[in-house]
């Protein structure tokens, strides 16, 4: 009685004082270097915070669409209380999507990673309501969402649709599997998108199993029942490949030694190299490392049809068509427009695009109030050649016909904050400055009295389109898309009075705020067997088991709560002591 005694004290006093949890410290070793990172918040609240009631008519309301990472990023850094938020999403939680890989394979539990969307907002000094629902249509003209609630809710409480008027509209709900249009994929194939998605591809690993191990069945059945097939290379499907072989080998082979024989693991990809977005060091040490593990790698294999229990696929350049049995089938070759976002897109004439089109401060093109940000847009970055004109003009401040360097200088760190493709341009070509571009131009020694006319500026700067990149529709830039997007909003005002952004080269005075700006942070692909491949900035490869302890230890830091990350680390631990859990639930 003592002992339970002491424990409700220790709990009450854990609940009551949540910051206690932050003398948990997580030490991950690797090499004799020592890895305790996070950046995260506590989600510390005060108990007598309560949200009133009653809306404020002065407050501007934001209606944001979507809590994965890029809704998700926007709501932890919103922090001015000017706004009513009204949160409408199908899922009321966050789930941390780089770790579901992990939970096909019972390596992490599918809870372990995800946070209710009120548990992470009720410590915000802002009014955010969460409605649990799906956006079906947008009314630009009107300002107006219109949402239903999920079914098995409507059904229960008779709920109908309903509409929420908005002052601003934040859209982040992502994108779903892009099947290409390929027969029998939706009917037949597994995803890898959602909890949910995961969730089911564990239990039909195990179900595969199970049906395997039973009597009377042919060898030939037994080797189609435990043939996994996995289509797509990047790296999604790497790194569930990479897992299901280690699930495979070190637990299930244990418990179902009479068919361990009869398993095959392979991978399909169109292109001529699985992990075609990372170093080729990369590339070449997975494919291989899957070799040598005798997962089957075939790339340049495009999966025309799939049937219940056949996968047929065309070898690039030959045209031959082939075909596999298998047991399961995961689909992971990128992602596609969502029908909400389709219709939308008509709306307002972008039906020819495959994403939102926004541009460098998130705005959807010709829809002022309306913010898109994550998988289901693209920001459409301005060529300088488009603007060359209005950039001549506003340079040459004594209307002369003619820029000198110094008059060219005095504008270009506005140029390359508007059009990062000049700076980009500059360092591939190694110039130390402007004058450099102007000499290439010129053919000859450029000095401050140098001066151009529009078709030399023109000559100058005609090639700088060419270093423009379109950001990669992962985790890491939603995440910070949310955030500058969240920053603009809480300086709103501010930066109203006091623009802080580049020059208005097609009208007058400054933009309100800075232009959005990837930074690459690195990227993982985890390869079995405890090795990773690590691709940091500065070209930096790390490939081996160092670079998996350091996988823990970001992944660890980069969950959305000490509650997540408490659960996460001991799954981890638990795996390494006792092995995956093998059960079909």
């Amino acid at each position: 009685m003592r002992g339970f005694t002491f424990y409700e004290r220790v709990s009450r006093s854990f609940h009551d004082y949540p910051s206690l949890s932050k003398l948990v410290v997580l030490f991950t070793v690797s090499g004799g270097t020592l890895v305790a990172y996070s950046d995260s918040q506590s989600n510390y609240v005060e108990k007598d915070a309560v949200t009133s009631p009653y809306i404020d008519n002065k407050k501007k309301r934001v209606v944001v669409l979507g809590t994965g990472w890029a809704g998700t990023s926007f709501l932890k850094n919103l922090n001015n209380s000017s706004y009513d938020v009204q949160v409408v999403s199908p899922r009321n939680y966050f789930a941390f999507t780089p770790l579901l890989p992990s939970v096909t394979c019972g390596t992490v539990e599918a809870r372990s990673i995800v946070e209710p969307i009120r548990k992470i907002v009720r410590k915000k000094n802002v009014d955010i309501k969460f409605w649990e629902a799906e956006c079906f249509k947008i009314d630009v003209e009107n300002k107006k969402v219109y949402c239903r609630a999920n079914e098995e809710k409507s059904n229960i409480n008779g709920i109908e649709d309903f509409i929420v008027d908005y002052d601003y509209l934040v859209i982040a709900i992502g994108a779903r599997a892009n099947t290409f249009n390929t027969p029998g994929v939706v009917e037949n194939c597994h995803f890898l998108k959602e909890i949910e998605d995961a969730q089911r591809i564990r239990r039909s690993v195990i179900d595969c199993f199970e049906r395997a191990s039973l009597p009377d069945l042919s060898d030939e059945e037994r080797k189609r029942i435990l043939q996994f097939v996995v289509v797509g290379g990047g790296p999604t499907g790497v790194e569930f490949a990479a897992a299901l072989h280690d699930f495979v080998c070190e637990d299930l082979v244990k418990l179902y030694p009479s068919v361990k024989d009869f398993v095959k693991i392979t991978l399909l990809e169109a292109a001529d190299h699985i992990l075609g977005m990372f170093d080729k060091r990369i590339t070449s040490f997975a494919e291989e490392k899957f070799k040598r593990d005798g997962i089957d790698v075939k790339t340049g294999s495009m999966v025309v049809k799939v049937s219940d229990k056949e996968i047929s696929t065309k070898e690039r350049g030959k045209g031959e068509i082939s075909s596999l049995n298998y047991g399961m089938v995961v689909w992971s070759t990128g992602i596609g427009t969502r029908p909400v976002i389709m219709d939308f897109m008509k709306q307002i004439n972008q039906a020819n695009r495959r994403a939102l089109a926004t541009d460098e401060w998130l705005r959807v093109e010709r829809c002022d109030s309306v913010y898109a940000l994550g998988d289901c847009a693209t920001i459409n970055q301005r060529k300088v050649m488009e603007d060359i004109a209005a950039i001549f003009a506003k340079a040459d401040k004594d209307n002369s016909g003619t820029l000198t360097v110094k008059e060219f200088q005095e504008v270009i760190d506005d140029i390359c904050e508007r059009y990062p493709q000049v700076a980009l341009y500059l360092k591939n070509k190694q110039m130390s400055s402007i004058v450099d571009l102007l000499k290439e131009a010129k053919g000859n020694d450029a000095k401050e009295s140098t001066e151009l006319n529009i078709e030399e500026f023109k000559t100058a700067l005609s090639q700088v389109d060419s270093q423009m990149k379109f950001l990669p529709a992962t985790a890491q830039v939603a995440a910070q898309q949310g955030a500058y997007l969240a920053t603009c909003f809480n300086r709103m005002e501010e930066c109203e009075k006091n623009p802080e952004g580049p020059l208005r080269f097609r009208g007058e005075g400054r933009h309100r705020f800075k232009p959005f700006r990837y930074k690459h942070l690195g990227q993982f692909a985890p390869l079995g067997g405890e090795q990773t491949a690590a691709q940091l900035p500065g070209d930096w490869v790390s490939i081996g088991h160092s670079s998996q302890w350091l996988w823990y230890s970001v992944y660890a830091s980069k969950l959305v709560s000490w509650r997540t990350r408490a659960l996460v680390i001991s799954d981890w631990m638990r795996r390494f002591i006792f092995g995956r859990d093998s059960s079909g639930i």
